[in-house]
Parts: C-alpha cells; sequence; structure tokens
C-alpha cells in the first residue's frame, strides 16, 4: 500500500486505517468539464458527492456510498504570475509536487504542515495548518479558488468575485462544492534556520509566551510520562544554507524517527507496562541540532509510522493551562502513551471555519499508533478540550457536532446558510458532514 489511501475491490479505505467506505462508482475525471458532467451525472442517478484526496483525514470527511471522485489527474501548475506572485494549482496535485515546482521556479509557500502528502485541495478543504506567529494555515494564503457546485456550474471565487463563498470555500469541508484549482500567495524562496532542542515541560510552559513571540515559528514535542520536550524554532536566515547531513539526517529523520519510534511502538504495543521507560528514552535520544534550508525542507519531515490523531485548537492564552490538565489527566489515568503531544500555534484568520478564525490560537494534538485502542484517551483529552472552547481539527477524530460547533465559531450560521444556498438538495452531504453541520 503507498503513502496514500488505497482502493480494493471497490472498498476505499483512509491512511490511518479507521475508515472505510463502498462508493457505488468511482470517477477519475481528466479535466475540469468532465468532473462537472460527473457531478451532473450523480445528481440525476441520485446519488451522493464527495471527492477525497489521499485519504490523510482521521474523520470519515471523504467517506460516501455515492460517487467517489480521485483529483488525480487534475494534477500540475495552471499559472505562474510574478506580476501578483501567485500560483494557480489543479485540485489534485500533492503538495510535496507543488513545493517541488515552487522552488524550481525559485518560489515557496510562506508557510506549511509538517507533512506534504496531502493534495493541495484535501489540505486545504480541512484546514491543514503549520506553526506560525505570524503566518497562518495553508487556506489562508488562497488568493482565489475555482468550485464547481451542486448544479454542475463553475464558481471562481476571491475577495473580488464571489467573496462569500470565497470566505468560506478556502475551508469548505468539501460542503460546498469539489474544488478544481487554488491560487496561492507565494513569494521568492528564502531560507530558514530550525534549532531542534530538548527542553523541560515546565521551563517551556514558564516561557512558552516568549517563545511564541521570539520566534516566527515555534513548535514544542511533549512525551508524556517524562519531564521532557523537544523544542523547534524556525526562523527566516540570511545564510548560507547548512542542510543536515546525509547521514545525520537518515539517523535523526529515518532512524530514530521512524524506525527507532516504530520498534518502540511496538513493544509499547506488547507490554505497556514498558512505555514510561521507552518515552524517557525517546525523550532522550534526539538531540540538539541546527540547520538551515529552503522551507519545505524544514517545515515537512517523513512519516512513517501509521497513527491515529485528534487535535484540537484552543484559544493561544489557554494553551499551558490546557497542557497541565493534560499532564495531569496521563498521570491520574493509567494509560500508557507512548506517542508525544504536538504544540503548534496559529494566528486569527478571516476564514468562517477555520480553526483558527478569528482567534489566535495554539494546537494541541494526541495520537495514538494505528491499530492500539486510543478512545479511552482521546476522550479524556477531548473533556478537556472541550473545556476550553476547543475547535477540533475537521480532518482528525473527534465526537462533537453541529450544536458545538455553533458555540465555537461565531460564524457558523454564516457557513450553513451558504451552504443552503450553494448545496439546497445536500449533493455533497455524507455522514459526517450530516453530524458537524447539521441536516
Amino acid at each position: 500500500m503507498s503513502s496514500t489511501a488505497s482502493a480494493k475491490n471497490g472498498t476505499w479505505r483512509n491512511w490511518g486505517g479507521n475508515v472505510v467506505a463502498r462508493p457505488a462508482r468511482e470517477v477519475t475525471p481528466a479535466s475540469v468539464d468532465e468532473l462537472a458532467e460527473a457531478v451532473r451525472r450523480a445528481a440525476e442517478d441520485g446519488l451522493k458527492v464527495k471527492a477525497v484526496g489521499t485519504g490523510h483525514s482521521f474523520t470519515s470527511i471523504a467517506a460516501t456510498d455515492g460517487v467517489l471522485i480521485r483529483p488525480q489527474l487534475l494534477t500540475g501548475i495552471r499559472k505562474v504570475d510574478r506580476d501578483n506572485m501567485t500560483v494557480t494549482v489543479e485540485a489534485g496535485t500533492p503538495l510535496k509536487r507543488l513545493n517541488l515546482a515552487l522552488a524550481r521556479e525559485g518560489l515557496s509557500l510562506t508557510n506549511m504542515g509538517d507533512i506534504m502528502e496531502q493534495t493541495v485541495s484535501g489540505a486545504t478543504s480541512t484546514g491543514t495548518h503549520g506553526t506560525g506567529r505570524e503566518s497562518a494555515s495553508i487556506a489562508a494564503q488562497i488568493k482565489g479558488l475555482e468550485l464547481v457546485t451542486a448544479d454542475g456550474s463553475v464558481l471562481v471565487c476571491s475577495e473580488k468575485e464571489n467573496p462569500e463563498v470565497f470566505a468560506a470555500a478556502r475551508i469548505g469541508l468539501g460542503a460546498l462544492g469539489v474544488v478544481t484549482a487554488l491560487t496561492f500567495a507565494v513569494e521568492p524562496v528564502f531560507l530558514l534556520t530550525a534549532r531542534e532542542e530538548p527542553m523541560p515541560f515546565d521551563k517551556v510552559l514558564a516561557e512558552f509566551d516568549e517563545l511564541w513571540a521570539e520566534n516566527e515559528h515555534f513548535e514544542l514535542y511533549w512525551f508524556p510520562h517524562t519531564g521532557s520536550t523537544n523544542t523547534k524554532r524556525n526562523n527566516r536566515s540570511a545564510g548560507p544554507a547548512k542542510p543536515v547531513s546525509r547521514v545525520a539526517g537518515w539517523i535523526e529523520d529515518e532512524f530514530l524517527s521512524n524506525g527507532v519510534f516504530q520498534v518502540a511502538q511496538w513493544v509499547g504495543r506488547a507490554a505497556p507496562g514498558t512505555v514510561p521507560a521507552i518515552a524517557r528514552l525517546s525523550s532522550r535520544a534526539l538531540s540538539a541540532r541546527t540547520y538551515t534550508d529552503i522551507p519545505y525542507k524544514v517545515f515537512t519531515s517523513p512519516r512513517r509510522v501509521r497513527f491515529v490523531e485528534m487535535e484540537y485548537a484552543v484559544p493561544r492564552e489557554a494553551v499551558t493551562e490546557t497542557l497541565r490538565e493534560l499532564k495531569t489527566m496521563v498521570e491520574r489515568s493509567g494509560l500508557r502513551i507512548s506517542f508525544p503531544i504536538e504544540v503548534r500555534t496559529a494566528p486569527a484568520d478571516d476564514i468562517t471555519l477555520s480553526t483558527a478564525s478569528g482567534r489566535d490560537s495554539a494546537y494541541i494534538a494526541v495520537h495514538m499508533v494505528r491499530g492500539t485502542p486510543y478512545q479511552g484517551y482521546f476522550t479524556a483529552a477531548e473533556r478537556i478540550f472541550t473545556a476550553h472552547e476547543g475547535r477540533p481539527h475537521w480532518g482528525k477524530v473527534h465526537t462533537r457536532d453541529a450544536e458545538y460547533f455553533a458555540g465555537v465559531y461565531p460564524r457558523f450560521g454564516e457557513f450553513t446558510a451558504l451552504r443552503d444556498r450553494l448545496d439546497p438538495d445536500r449533493l455533497f452531504q455524507n455522514d459526517y458532514l450530516r453530524r458537524v453541520l447539521g441536516t
């Protein structure tokens, strides 16, 4: 099985292996016209429609028993506009290919997430983000988009054209139509210096505000059952480039972060009592290092250990309190958590259902290795997150519904009203959207 989701004998599975769907038919359109035709035909046949990327969502956001649209033929760069510093790409383009193509053009996105397997449309539609003091999610870098709506028409949106659709469709959850192309703001390629170093949990929490304020991109990984974190600061640099050497990169990123980590997960599954000791070893295995490279080589890293994840955005000022509560919960629960907890930040943005919509946010992500029972841990974590009016990542495990979202998103009604207008017959509906957006 490849790094993406798989389909065998009519069954579709996501990357995390926790979602299965059996679509009535699959369509791989080679053009926007073919996609629009597939949407019209589905409506005539009384079938629902879902576009799916690489299946990196842990929710059933892309699952359907109707028509599954696969965008792998809708890939590549349509246009590089150096006057306006934008790049327009087809919706099925993997972020990996976009990053490589931009680098060849001497360009880069301003910020990105930590993996680049997803398609541009899948990543933006679910609100994929990295970490940043001023620079926001991938969707916040969108300057225009093209959407096939429920009646098969093609809608072009930007701040000037169909602005109310643009406000919502940048993170549209697949509920407003099928995205066919995206226009991103880009800038001349630049260098980032990454500084990774271990830091005690209590010290990070005590200094969190300074660490956030002093760095363009700050994130940390806390190893449960330990008082240790690994921190990462990425800041723009005048150079020169000093990439991680191939050998050091293999040792740190492949052997320790993926190989040894995978073995640690297996041991932890077989003998849960060993997890705290393994966590202490893991937290010490990663030593401090500094390197300088172009953005996508600093922001992203390979993830070969398959996992299931829950992530919530809490108000940034609540992050240290939330982390303390998580630590207390883990210590009292008897749970054995072998996966580090990841913490990132984002500035407020103006996208209707962005997890950072209208508020400076901190993201806290909890993971369990694929195949281990995660419900107990995730339920306990979710209780803490929701007490802080947390907003779950649309593509990661959560149990929230429309009633909850109406309370934590001031513009929730704006999104559902737009959906009523663009998709009155709910052609793009599935069980997940029924739950999170209501009927």
